[in-house]
């Protein structure tokens, strides 16, 4: 599993796929997550507004397993 790290308060589900590299741009990500199942804390989410908070776990198959990480300040 991969810890992403973010500065922020989340991310969206989105922008997590473009941050593991699943999608080259924002805007597949509704296709992707119509096309391949997504796992967020071991349950299926296809919204690609899907907040994202510290200590969520996604796990997107063939591409890898993520947990967000939070850290105030990160760069």
């Amino acid at each position: 599993m991969k810890d992403i790290v973010i500065d922020t308060e989340f991310v969206t589900l989105g922008q997590l796929l473009k941050m593991t590299d699943a999608i080259s741009s924002g805007g597949m990500a509704k296709w992707f997550l119509s096309e391949n199942d997504v796992y967020v804390n071991g349950e299926i989410d296809d919204r690609r507004g899907r907040k994202l908070r510290d200590g969520d776990v996604v796990n997107i198959p063939g591409v890898g397993r993520f947990r967000i990480v939070y850290e105030n300040g990160a760069q």
